[in-house]
């Protein structure tokens, strides 16, 4: 049996993705905390989140858990989901805020100009195709053309194209999913996006990297 932290620093959803990991690792411990030994004590950490970067930075260092997820991110199976995605990153366009410096790159906004000219919306909200750009252990027994589930305004721009594990289209090509070592992050929401999503997070929990 493994422990996995997720990550709780107020923002979004946690329990849902809580939920999910146990359903597809109904032997593992998954613990929601906000105590930074516990993340530090966990065999694996998952970082979800919702909502707006600037919040996202100021709470994780207003709870002590910054340094956690970094430590967490060098040696550990590492998820992150949406803003735990993008925190990895070096700056963000949203409130023109650093990030964690983890991976090299930045996170931009999707551009209004483009979208309304294809007559899409921001955020970009619903389900859409994942293209898998390279093999991954987390991408096992999921279909090439799955689709999941997106609800976000911002994405990510690595600074290494070899960090791409996934792309998605919505009026521009945009990284949906990184992966470097022991780090898988993805802008979609694996907790809501049925038997996929469900796949992913089975295979995480098994992944050994």
């Amino acid at each position: 049996m493994s422990t996995v932290a997720v990550v709780d620093y107020g923002m979004g959803n946690l329990r849902s993705v809580a939920k999910a990991i146990e359903h597809v690792a109904p032997a593992d411990r998954i613990l929601v905390t906000a105590d930074p030994a516990a993340v530090a004590a966990a065999d694996r950490v998952v970082v979800p989140g919702q909502g707006a970067m600037p919040d996202c930075m100021r709470e994780l260092a207003a709870r002590g858990l910054r340094d956690a997820v970094i430590r967490a991110a060098a040696d550990k199976p590492f998820l992150g989901i949406c803003i735990g995605l993008q925190m990895l990153f070096e700056h963000s366009e949203e409130g023109d805020v650093p990030g964690l410096g983890i991976c090299p790159g930045r996170v931009r906004r999707l551009p209004h100009d483009v979208m309304a000219a294809s007559g899409l919306k921001v955020p970009h909200m619903g389900w859409n195709q994942v293209v898998q750009v390279q093999p991954h252990a987390l991408w096992e027994g999921i279909p090439a053309d799955a689709r999941f589930y997106f609800v976000h305004s911002y994405y990510v721009e690595p600074a290494t194209p070899a960090a791409i594990a996934g792309a998605t289209s919505y009026g521009i090509s945009f990284t949906s999913a990184v992966a470097r070592a022991n780090i898988f992050a993805v802008q979609f929401h694996p907790e809501k996006s049925a038997q996929a999503g469900l796949r992913l997070l089975a295979n995480f929990m098994r992944w050994n990297p």
